[in-house]
């Protein structure tokens, strides 16, 4: 993030002007929240990938508990700031006095006064306390603007893999569907055959019992999808029973190919990428420098200050008694305060903070250890499911020119009922080898970019045409 929106998403904050869904270059960047009838999901028009990351974005309850951690960080720097700045307190009062004598010649007196005072203080000097509060409130900033980043990356990465399982579940339905069709149309096939005298009772029957077996397989299919859209709809933040239509993923062409450009990048690269912009890995760095800093308070404190003070009394000073003449008394100063003993408390205290520092330090240690472990196998399940890809799609190309010719034989005789159910046995395996590894692929594609800690919004893009959503790589950023 350049120094020119940190500066200005400051302002806002601090002016309690901060969006719920502003955007920070360089970061993951949230979508704006449309109105309560914008938000309404049309339930005969398919649900495009970044239409429901932005529906997730919305309506997450932890999104908004990040931007309220944003503004919360960002209170504690101006707090921090204020430190830098003299405090000013001014009081009135209005007093009526009266002094009776009962029993005595004496006439009872009154007297009235208006009163008021002026005070100024001013901390000019003190061993770099405010610094360090002002160093560790911005580090805590920080602290939240990743965390806000890996709230996003988390809601993302729900919404596009719950996106894409409902996506896989339909592409199953249809590749069910058109495994009984082709079942029903062997059925026809073998009952014409039946007829000319070039096939059994037998053929039929088996034809009929694969027919079956298709229309369960449909069923299931069919029964998976709703699940599916089921678990989309909960991720989405809807009413449960709401119904969701995604786009289709068509045939899936070419995504074996154009898909992995990018992606075979070396694991170097990850790697680096990941410690530059990984969110948790910002977060508890960002944790470890304000463990430090605090440490630097601590041991201000029991350092010497300077302060500067003004004071501007009129007609006395407060809490005392009253003056029949009007007077105005102006008091400046500058003092110097030097602690001396406290019980050791400061001693513990610096110790009790460089503790916590120690503390912060190892957990960013973890946390970068266990992120780049994931990342190192994140990036060998990418490159493995790219290359099942490709391979099941030259399996399914076999396979379909397979059911082909044995198609033309069976039609001429030249080819048995179970020749047939073979080839077609071996085509519905074939399909739905293709179906998983697009599923693993995109899974794992998603996994890589998120350990990377670069998922975010501008991924998501839709490709167009019957493709349906996808991700994409964009480690040039």
């Amino acid at each position: 993030m350049n120094a020119r929106c940190r500066a200005a998403l400051l302002a806002a904050a601090l002016l309690g002007a901060l969006p719920a869904q502003a955007q920070l270059a360089g970061k993951l960047d949230a979508a704006p929240c449309p109105s309560s009838r914008e938000a309404e999901v049309p339930l005969h028009v398919p649900l495009s990938l970044p239409a429901a990351v932005d529906l997730a974005l919305c309506r997450n309850a932890q999104v908004h508990g990040a931007w309220a951690g944003i503004r919360l960080q960002a209170a504690g720097v101006g707090e921090a700031r204020a430190a830098y700045l003299p405090t000013l307190n001014g009081s009135l009062s209005r007093v009526h006095d009266r002094t009776a004598y009962p029993g005595a010649r004496t006439a009872s007196s009154s007297l009235d006064s208006n009163t008021g005072s002026l005070s100024l203080s001013w901390r000019l000097f003190d061993f770099g306390g405010r610094a360090a509060g002002q160093r560790s409130a911005q580090a805590l900033l920080d602290a939240a603007l990743a965390n806000r980043d890996a709230v996003l990356q988390k809601t993302l990465a729900a919404t596009v893999s719950a996106y894409f399982d409902a996506q896989t579940a339909r592409a199953s339905v249809r590749m069910r569907q058109a495994y009984e069709a082709l079942a029903q149309e062997t059925v026809q096939a073998t009952r014409r055959r039946a007829q000319r005298g070039l096939g059994s009772h037998s053929d039929t029957l088996q034809a009929t019992s694969a027919l079956a077996k298709a229309a369960l397989g449909a069923s299931r299919a069919d029964g998976d999808e709703r699940k599916a859209r089921a678990v989309l709809v909960y991720t989405l933040g809807l009413a449960a029973g709401t119904a969701v239509l995604v786009d289709d993923d068509g045939d899936g062409a070419g995504a074996g190919s154009s898909a992995g450009a990018g992606w075979r990048d070396d694991l170097s690269t990850w790697l680096a990428l990941a410690r530059e912009r990984h969110p948790a890995i910002v977060a508890a760095q960002a944790q470890l420098a304000a463990a430090r800093d605090r440490v630097d308070i601590a041991r201000s404190e029991g350092r010497p200050s300077i302060d500067l003070t003004a004071n501007l009394y009129q007609n006395g000073r407060p809490n005392q008694g009253l003056s029949p003449a009007s007077t105005r008394e102006t008091l400046v100063g500058i003092s110097l305060n030097i602690p001396l003993f406290d019980g050791f408390a400061r001693h513990y205290k610096v110790r009790g903070a460089q503790a916590q520092a120690e503390q912060r330090e190892a957990e960013a240690q973890e946390v970068q250890q266990q992120t780049l472990m994931d990342l190192v196998r994140t990036h060998a399940e990418a490159s493995t499911a790219l290359a099942n890809l490709s391979a099941a799609q030259t399996w399914l190309d076999a396979a379909q020119d397979a059911l082909a010719s044995v198609q033309r034989k069976f039609g001429l005789g030249a080819a048995d009922i179970l020749e047939m159910l073979n080839t077609q046995s071996a085509l519905l395996e074939a399909q739905q080898e293709r179906i998983r590894c697009q599923a693993e692929w995109r899974s794992a594609r998603l996994r890589l970019l998120a350990s990377a800690g670069m998922l975010g919004r501008g991924d998501i893009a839709q490709e167009g045409g019957a493709s349906g959503g996808k991700l994409r790589a964009s480690t040039a950023r």
